[in-house]
C-alpha cells in the first residue's frame, strides 16, 4: 500500500497469478480474433453484388478524411434530433476515449515496460490519465442514461419498428428482436462503464492513497465501502476485475455480429457514399446492359448498396422524413432496407458464408442471392410505388444510406417486369409518343406564346443570352401557363435576350428517370441534348425544378453540359440589378413551399426568400423548411398514379401546416407541378376560404413598376 501511495500509478494484474495472466492474455487474443473474422465476413457477402462497383481507390483518403470530420463533428446525428445527438456523442467520446486509454496503457504494460524498460503509466502523466478517463467514462454513462431515457420514456414514433407495409400477424410484422438487440447494447456498454467506476471504488478502498480523493467516480463508491474488510475487498476487486475484463474484451469481439456494428460499417458507408444519390442517379453499367433493368435480386446490386444494407443504424430519421410513411402509405425507407438486410443475412446463411477466406474467394453459392427481392414476403410492389423519390430520407440519413437511389432500382426492375400502375404506364408510353406528359401535339408546345404583347424568340434559329426550358407542366397546363405568362412579360421587361425550342423542346426526364424508365429517360435526354447543341445561348433558365435538376446533374454524364439556373435566381439577379424596378410593398403575409428538387437537392434556398423580403411581404415559415421540406407529392412519378384511396395526400398535409401558422395572405411556390398540386390540395382540403396559392412570379409581375402599363399599351 505504501508504494502505491508513494508512486501515484496502479498495477494492471493486481493479484493476478502467472497462469490466470496467460489466460487472460490467451482470451485477448481470441477476441482480437474473433473480431478480425466478424469485421472481415460481410465483405464475403458484398462481393456477390454486381450491379456496380466500389468508388475509385485514390479518392479514399479524401472520402475517409470527410467521413472522419462527419464522425466527430456529429452534425448529421445531431440533425433534427438534439436529444439524440447529445446522448450519442456522449456516449461516442466516452467509448473512444475510454478505449484508447485501454490501448495506451496496454502499450506500457506489454510493450514500452516489458522490452524497454521504459514505464510512463505513473507520476503526473497517471494522474491525468485518470481524470480524463473519469471524465469521459461518466460523459459515457451520462450519454447511456439520456438514450435510455428517450427510448424507453419518451418513445418517438420513429423507434417503434412498426412496420407500415405490414399488418399484425403478417410474416416480419414483429421486429421485437431489434428492440432487444437496441437494449442489450446499451445495457452492456452501461455495465462495463458502472462496473469500471466500481473496481476503481474497490481499488481507492484498498490503498487509500491521498491523491485518489480526486477521483470523483470512484472515490465515491470508496466512501460507501470504507467499512469493509481489506480481504473481502481483495476477493470482489478479484471478482470484479474478471468480469469487467471479461465483459469488455466480449462486447469488442461481438461488435461486428451486434448492433455495435454499426461502429464500423456506418463510417465506412459515410466514406463511400455517393455525394450526387439522387439527384444524380446512376445510369446501367455498359456489362449489364444485356441484362435486366435495376435491382430484382441481392446479385444485382451494387457492393455498396449492399454495405448500405448492414450500415442502417435504426435510427428511423428516415421513417420520420418520409412524406409517403406521414400520410399513411405502405413505405418507410427504413423498413425497405431492414427488410433488404434480412433477405441478404439470410442469402448468406443459406450460402454458407462462414469462412472468410472462402468466401472472399468465391467459393459460396451464387443462387441464394438470385432469389427474388420483391415479392409478398420481400419488399412489396405498393411499397416501391409509395415513394415520391424526394430525397428526403437520404437528406435525413445521418450514415449516408441511399433508399431512394435503392428503391429507384427496384422500380426499374418492376418497370421491366410490367409491375406498374396503369396510369404511370399510359403516361410513359404518351411520353415516348409525343415527347411531354400532356399528350398534347408537339407543335402546341409554344402555343401560350401567343397570348403575348410581343414575339418570344426561337433559340433553334438565332442565338439568345438566355434560353428557357420552359418544361411540360409550364407549357401545357392552364394555370401554370399563367405563370409562364408573367414570367415571359418580366424578362422582356427586364431587356433579357431569351428564347425558347419550341417544338424541339421534350420532357427532361427527371420524372421518367425517377419512376423508373431508364431506356426513356436516356431517350428523351439524348434529343434534347441534341436539340440545345445546336442552339447558342451563355445559359439556361426554367421554372421547373424537376428539369434543373436533371439539366444540370445528369445531363452532363451524357455529354450535356450547361449553366442551368433557376428563375427564382434569375427574377433576384433583375432585381438587385435594377432591371426590374419594384414600386412600393406589397405588404402581404405569406409562407413559402420548398420544392424538393430547388431546395433539397440542389441547394436553393435563399433566392425566393430575398425575393419574398424585396416585396415587402412578411414570410412566416412552416415547421418543415429548407432541406426538411415536406414533399408535395408529385415526384418520382406519383403526379402520374392515382392517389390511394383513404390516405391524405402529402399536399392537403402541407398545406394543413401552412394553414396551422394563423392567418395567412397566399402559399407560395416556385414549382409548376407545386401549383397543380397545391390549388387543389387548398380546395380539396377545405381551406379555399382561408387561403390561396400564388406562384412567385405572379407576386414579382403584380409588384413590378411599369409592367402593366406597358402591356396594357401592348
Amino acid at each position: 500500500m505504501l508504494a502505491l501511495a508513494s508512486v501515484k500509478t496502479r498495477p494492471v494484474f493486481w493479484g493476478v497469478t502467472g497462469g490466470l495472466k496467460l489466460l487472460w492474455y490467451v482470451l485477448a487474443v481470441l477476441s482480437v480474433v474473433v473480431f478480425l473474422y466478424g469485421a472481415a465476413r460481410p465483405f464475403a457477402k458484398y462481393r456477390h453484388g454486381r450491379g456496380g462497383s466500389w468508388p475509385p481507390a485514390h479518392e479514399l483518403p479524401g472520402r475517409l478524411w470527410r467521413a472522419l470530420l462527419v464522425v466527430l463533428s456529429h452534425r448529421t446525428i445531431r440533425r433534427r434530433d438534439g436529444l439524440a445527438g447529445v446522448g450519442h456523442m456522449l456516449v461516442f467520446y466516452g467509448w473512444v476515449v475510454l478505449f484508447a486509454g485501454t490501448v495506451v496503457l496496454g502499450i506500457d504494460t506489454d510493450i514500452t515496460h516489458p522490452l524497454f524498460g521504459v514505464n510512463y503509466f505513473k507520476g503526473n502523466f497517471y494522474l491525468g490519465y485518470k481524470e480524463v478517463l473519469n471524465l469521459l467514462g461518466t460523459a459515457l454513462v451520462v450519454g447511456l442514461v439520456v438514450l435510455m431515457v428517450r427510448r424507453g420514456l419518451v418513445r418517438p414514433r420513429k423507434l417503434s419498428y412498426v412496420r407500415p407495409d405490414r399488418a399484425p400477424g403478417e410474416p416480419g410484422f414483429d421486429r421485437r428482436v431489434y428492440r432487444v438487440g437496441d437494449w442489450f447494447f446499451v445495457g452492456t456498454l452501461l455495465v462495463i462503464a458502472c462496473t469500471g467506476f466500481l473496481l476503481e471504488g474497490v481499488r481507492i478502498a484498498m490503498s487509500h492513497p491521498g491523491y485518489g480523493g480526486t477521483q470523483f467516480g470512484g472515490w465515491v463508491l470508496a466512501q460507501a465501502l470504507s467499512g469493509v474488510s481489506y480481504g473481502a475487498l481483495a476477493d470482489l476487486r478479484h471478482a470484479l476485475w474478471w468480469f469487467h475484463g471479461l465483459l469488455a474484451i466480449s462486447f469488442v469481439a461481438s461488435i461486428p455480429y451486434t448492433k455495435a456494428t454499426h461502429m464500423l460499417e456506418s463510417f465506412l458507408a459515410l466514406a463511400l457514399r455517393d455525394e450526387q444519390a439522387g439527384r444524380r442517379l446512376p445510369a446501367i453499367p455498359p456489362e449489364r446492359a444485356q441484362l435486366p433493368a435495376g435491382y430484382g435480386a441481392l446479385q444485382d446490386f451494387s457492393p455498396l448498396h449492399l454495405l448500405q444494407l448492414d450500415a442502417c443504424t435504426k435510427c428511423g430519421k428516415c421513417h420520420d422524413a418520409c412524406p409517403a410513411n406521414a400520410t399513411g402509405r405502405p413505405l418507410s425507407p427504413r423498413d425497405v432496407i431492414l427488410e433488404l438486410r434480412e433477405q441478404q443475412n439470410h442469402a448468406a446463411q443459406a450460402a454458407g458464408i462462414g469462412g472468410v477466406l472462402g468466401g472472399l474467394l468465391g467459393r459460396e453459392d451464387d443462387a441464394h442471392f438470385s432469389t427474388p427481392v420483391i415479392g409478398t414476403d420481400g419488399v412489396r410492389i405498393e411499397t416501391i410505388w409509395s415513394c415520391m423519390q424526394c430525397n428526403a430520407c437520404v437528406e435525413a440519413c445521418p450514415v449516408g444510406i441511399e433508399q431512394a437511389p435503392i428503391i429507384n432500382q427496384l422500380r426499374r426492375r418492376a418497370v421491366e417486369d410490367g409491375e406498374l400502375d396503369a396510369n404511370l404506364q399510359a403516361t410513359l408510353e404518351v411520353i415516348h409518343k409525343s415527347g411531354n406528359s400532356f399528350g398534347e401535339n408537339r407543335r402546341r408546345r409554344g402555343r401560350w406564346t401567343r397570348e403575348l404583347e410581343f414575339a418570344v424568340k426561337d433559340a433553334r434559329k438565332e442565338p439568345v443570352e438566355l434560353l428557357w426550358f420552359v418544361g411540360d407542366y409550364a407549357s401545357f397546363d392552364p394555370r401554370s401557363q399563367r405563370v409562364t405568362q408573367a414570367l415571359a412579360r418580366l424578362l422582356h421587361h427586364a431587356g433579357v435576350d431569351f428564347g425558347i425550342l419550341y417544338d424541339g423542346e421534350h420532357n427532361a426526364g427527371n420524372d421518367v428517370r425517377r419512376a423508373g424508365e431508364e431506356g426513356l429517360f436516356e431517350a428523351l435526354a439524348e434529343d434534347n441534348i441534341e436539340t440545345l447543341s445546336g442552339c447558342e445561348f451563355e445559359r439556361i433558365v426554367t421554372t421547373d425544378p424537376h428539369s434543373l435538376n436533371t439539366l444540370r446533374n445528369e445531363y452532363p454524364e451524357l455529354g450535356g453540359s450547361w449553366r442551368i439556373t433557376h428563375h427564382s435566381e434569375l427574377l433576384l439577379e433583375l432585381i438587385e440589378a435594377g432591371r426590374l424596378e419594384l414600386e412600393g410593398r406589397l405588404g402581404y403575409r405569406v409562407t413559402y413551399h420548398d420544392p424538393c428538387h430547388l431546395g433539397r437537392m440542389n441547394g436553393e434556398y435563399e433566392a425566393p426568400r430575398e425575393i419574398l423580403r424585396s416585396l415587402g411581404c412578411t414570410l412566416v415559415e412552416m415547421p418543415r423548411n429548407r432541406d426538411n421540406s415536406f414533399c408535395c407529392g408529385a415526384g418520382g412519378g406519383r403526379i402520374w398514379i392515382p392517389d390511394t384511396p383513404g390516405c391524405e395526400r402529402p399536399s392537403e398535409n402541407r398545406i394543413r401546416e401552412a394553414v396551422a401558422l394563423g392567418e395567412l395572405d397566399y402559399f407560395v411556390v416556385a414549382c409548376p407541378k407545386d401549383v397543380t398540386m397545391y390549388e387543389d390540395a387548398i380546395k380539396t382540403s377545405g381551406n379555399a376560404e382561408r387561403i390561396a396559392l400564388r406562384e412567385l412570379t405572379e407576386l414579382v409581375e403584380q409588384a413590378c413598376v411599369g409592367l402593366h402599363e406597358a402591356v396594357a399599351a401592348g
